[in-house]
């Protein structure tokens, strides 16, 4: 009975907003290693976007090339799949070579139907990121979209394994329907509408899904790992980690939790009150996404947060008491009213505080010499 290892989205190189991550991915790789060796894994699926750019940094693709050397190094087979991250070409360079040392990059879409085989038969099929319009031609599709292209995928997997037989796994990038996204996927929609059905991987043991970076089971034997970091604020909520996977005459998964490096939370509220509240204080050592409600826009804020919670990432303002627009549309609300009076109110509303006769009178003066401006034109 084969043992896998599901994870995804590493994103190495990635920033959280000013923070750098590759300390925390290094010490992701670490529990890695550490589980594969625990747990006797056979395989490491890494279903995609192994970097975050096409163009990774020098320190991302050391870090990435020491992961695979430690992992192959326990004697475990790795396969690895393109993201939509990732470039296709650079992420595939020496792949062949690489097969002998049991690391499988999978980055071709003419690849598809071509197993890795695990000593006990087990075929593994990688399908990289597929771009809809540039495999729309190349495989005739006579539809467009990312459900043609997966379903064109699938056909050649289930085409290979008719003759083959015994256990089977697929790896995937894409945006399954009853997938939950969050802010750190970039947007696949281009080439098509990006949702396809989770019923294009039927036929398979196990469908090892990328993209999508909370881990959620979308059935028992479709599910996706997520990220093994939170990359965004949304992801406040998630529980980081892999999919320990037996494939015995059932599915059997479960999820093994992955190191957090810091924890992330958003947090709403007036600045004095959260200067001083007590119920603040479990979140002083975490990255913080703070949102004011202050009526008005608290003076150097973001200086004064610090003090309290050093690790404030990223500052909002979102006062309590808005305007209440009536639902009139902005040229319904602006009839009538001069530049300046438009301008005034936009610096209220930005600032959380109206100009003063000073700025007034500049505003007035810019006007009147942008005016001058266009009468001498």
């Amino acid at each position: 009975m084969p043992r896998l290892l599901h994870t995804s989205d590493w994103h190495l190189g990635r920033f959280f907003h000013r923070e750098d991550m590759l300390v925390a991915q290094a010490a992701f790789v670490d529990h890695l290693v550490e589980t594969v060796r625990s747990e006797r894994v056979d395989c490491v699926l890494v279903s995609g976007d192994l970097y975050d750019r096409a163009l990774p940094p020098v320190d991302a693709v050391h870090l990435c090339g020491e992961a695979l050397r430690r992992l192959t190094a326990e004697k475990v087979r790795v396969v690895v799949i393109s993201g939509n991250h990732d470039s296709a070409r650079r992420l595939g360079f020496g792949a062949d070579l690489m097969d002998a040392a049991g690391a499988h990059l999978r980055t071709d879409p003419e690849t598809v139907g071509r197993p890795v085989l695990l000593d006990d038969g087990t075929a593994i099929y990688g399908i990289p990121y597929l771009e809809p319009e540039v495999v729309r031609g190349r495989w005739e599709l006579t539809e467009r979209g990312h459900t043609a292209a997966l379903t064109e995928a699938m056909r050649r997997i289930r085409a290979d394994l008719a003759g083959r037989g015994g256990r089977s796994v697929v790896l995937a990038h894409a945006f399954v329907t009853g997938g939950e996204a969050s802010d750190s996927e970039r947007d696949i929609a281009i080439g098509g509408v990006a949702n396809v059905p989770m019923g294009v991987f039927e036929g398979v043991d196990y469908a090892a899904l990328g993209h999508l970076h909370r881990s959620q089971r979308l059935s028992d034997t479709v599910r996706y790992s997520g990220s093994p970091l939170a990359y965004s604020f949304s992801e406040d909520e998630h529980v980081k980690g892999s999919w320990l996977v037996d494939l015995g005459a059932t599915v059997h998964a479960e999820f093994v939790e992955a190191p957090v490096p810091r924890r992330i939370k958003r947090i709403p509220g007036r600045i004095d009150d959260l200067l001083t509240g007590e119920q603040w204080a479990a979140y002083e050592d975490y990255w913080l996404q703070i949102t004011l409600t202050d009526t008005e826009r608290p003076a150097g804020a973001m200086d004064r947060l610090r003090r309290r919670f050093p690790h404030v990432l990223a500052l909002a303002f979102e006062p309590e008491d808005t305007v209440d627009t009536g639902g009139r549309s902005w040229a319904e609300r602006i009839q009538g009213r001069s530049d300046t009076e438009i301008a005034c109110d936009f610096v209220a509303e930005v600032r959380g505080t109206p100009p003063d006769e000073a700025e007034r009178a500049l505003l007035d003066e810019a006007f009147e010499h942008q005016r001058r401006e266009e009468a001498a034109r």
